[in-house]
């Protein structure tokens, strides 16, 4: 029937278009910093709905989707550590696991979310054990990003960092940077 036909079509395109505009905002998180990445949001409430509708379908294409390694992780620590994830998306590791989790992001796919700038959250100092970066890494001020996880970090916390390896030009020099802030590579 022709209207299946065009019915198919009209879905192949939209995907296409989907897939397109997820490219398009990733690009631009990737090349501004956090706070233009908030003001990109709050100016097109839309974008975000369909960057994690595109990311859905990306990390749907992979063997394994790293929160689900982080949430397998979690389960088998107390319950008790209190985590911190930054980028929290949908929520996946705070509705996955036992622990307390402030979960922040952008914009709220969930009333779990408490919307902010990942380089400024409102947490104490100190207030965590577990900070998690999952697929999360984006912008240009990634420094102070990363700073800002390690100030809510309790002495001898663990952060998390799962992130595709195109991410950095060069893994050892990201690595050498994350020494500089005062972590240990515990494993990779």
């Amino acid at each position: 029937a022709p209207s299946g036909r065009s019915a198919a079509l009209r879905a192949r395109m939209e995907e296409r278009l989907l897939a397109a505009r997820f490219r398009y905002i990733n690009q631009q998180l990737y090349t501004s910093t956090s706070q233009e990445a908030v003001q990109l949001f709050q100016s097109d409430p839309e974008a975000f709905e369909i960057y994690h509708r595109g990311f859905a379908q990306q990390v749907g294409r992979w063997p394994e989707n790293p929160v689900h390694r982080i949430v397998r992780y979690l389960r088998r620590r107390s319950a008790s550590l209190v985590v911190a994830d930054f980028g929290c998306g949908d929520c996946k590791i705070a509705r996955s696991v036992r622990n307390k989790v402030h979960s922040f992001d952008l914009v709220p796919l969930s009333p779990l979310v408490t919307v902010c700038d990942m380089a400024k959250v409102p947490l104490a100092a100190e207030s965590v054990d577990v900070a998690v970066f999952c697929l999360a890494l984006m912008g240009t001020n990634l420094q102070e990003i990363l700073e800002e996880a390690n100030r809510v970090l309790k002495q001898g916390g663990t952060l998390m960092v799962a992130e595709v390896a195109s991410r950095f030009e060069d893994i050892r020099a990201f690595m050498n940077a994350m020494g500089q802030l005062g972590f240990k590579s515990v494993s990779k």
